[in-house]
């Protein structure tokens, strides 16, 4: 049976629903994201890319390009909200869909054509978003992910695209070797400085070459030039929390070591919310005095899965806990109100540094293990202690 896989994507989505929220923001070069000298371009209008402004450049340099551009801090709970409504409509019309990011969606309708005809109805969803959300999506349909995928791009702004099975090749060989998912920056250049511009050109390469230039990634980028694509719509679960608990040897009233265990316990969930693409917006810490009495406290925060931030409100929320004084059987932090998003949130008030900062620590823990770095204030655990976190429960 061939495969019929539908890509969505909600166009420059965070300019989408400001537009949404204050109308007089339609027709004009819009930034999101922070905005003092040290800001990031979140996410930016088609008006303003047309100056060469793109998302994660330099605020600096963005308002350079374009002196005119206006500048919004942006709204997360309303980010979250609209995003919850597409995905409530996505999902009411279709049997399988995967949403890889808050405002994307893989949606497998393999089967379906003989009920009716899976164009007409993602044509019909679409519309159906529009009317309901008024934020424009546009979406791509073709045999798989990677096809689909690239072809919302050529469809966008606000468009939708059908290619047909047999012609994926075709179809991909006049981009640009940058429209290929998997080929970011570094690869883009190294490809270039081989002279190869075209999709095209890959597809006409020997697919040993690309491994030997580029490893096993080479293989991958050889097969998606080609239109290759077998891996599956993988179905949405909305995991509401994540959280983790200690119960210490000995009960204990060392503050300075209890928050020590608070920073390597909030570490290790937020390095699992990021290696999950997810983000949270309420966290929770609980403490069980050595009488069994149990206590808890939560705090709402904008969206984010950054240590530094997680860290602060955790440390905030147990000094405001430890009242009593007594000694501490148990502690536990709980992330919940998750999104799925990625370091794109952050740039609303994170630099380029500290954000190219944390992607670096993760390849390491993904390679040597979640303990292979660690804040100084986290470091200084006894064994016993570790040994005692009862893990990471997802809900």
């Amino acid at each position: 049976m061939e495969r019929q896989v539908i890509h969505m994507d909600l166009d420059s989505f965070f300019v989408s629903v400001e537009r949404r929220i204050n109308p007089q923001l339609i027709g004009k070069a819009v930034l999101v994201g922070g905005s003092s000298d040290r800001g990031v371009v979140a996410s930016c209008s088609y008006e303003a890319r047309s100056f060469g402004i793109h998302s994660a450049m330099p605020m600096r340099m963005a308002r350079q390009l374009c002196p005119d551009a206006v500048i919004v801090k942006g709204d997360h709970e309303q980010y979250g909200k609209y995003s919850e409504m597409v995905t409530d409509i996505i999902k009411e019309n279709v049997p399988l869909y995967e949403k890889p990011s808050i405002d994307e969606f893989y949606i497998d309708m393999t089967g379906m054509d003989k009920f009716f005809g899976c164009y007409k109805l993602a044509t019909e969803i679409r519309q159906k978003i529009m009317k309901e959300t008024n934020l424009p999506i546009s979406f791509a349909l073709s045999v798989n992910k990677t096809v689909s995928k690239v072809g919302t791009g050529e469809a966008k702004p606000n468009g939708q695209r059908k290619i047909d099975a047999g012609t994926e090749k075709n179809f991909l060989a006049p981009l640009s070797i940058k429209k290929i998912p998997m080929v970011g920056d570094k690869t883009y250049q190294l490809l270039r400085n081989m002279g190869i511009e075209k999709v095209k050109t890959v597809q006409e390469m020997p697919v040993k070459l690309m491994q030997q230039v580029l490893g096993e990634n080479g293989v991958v980028i050889w097969k998606k030039a080609n239109g290759i694509d077998n891996s599956p719509v993988e179905p949405y679960n909305e995991r509401k929390s994540l959280s983790t608990e200690c119960t210490f040897e000995k009960d204990t009233i060392d503050t300075g070591h209890i928050k020590r265990v608070l920073v390597s316990m909030t570490e290790k969930l937020a390095f699992q919310l990021r290696s999950e693409e997810k983000l949270t917006a309420c966290v929770t810490v609980k403490i069980r005095y050595s009488d069994f009495n149990t206590y808890t406290m939560q705090m709402h925060l904008p969206y984010t899965a950054l240590d530094s931030v997680l860290i602060e409100k955790v440390k905030e929320l147990f000094n405001k806990l430890f009242q009593k004084r007594m000694l501490i059987r148990l502690i536990g932090v709980r992330f919940s109100h998750l999104i799925q998003g990625t370091y794109q949130f952050d740039l609303f008030n994170d630099t380029t540094e500290q954000l190219q900062l944390y992607s670096a620590m993760d390849k390491l823990r993904k390679r040597f293990g979640e303990d292979a770095v660690m804040r100084a204030d986290g470091l200084d655990l006894d064994k016993r202690d570790t040994s005692l976190f009862n893990g990471i429960k997802k809900k």
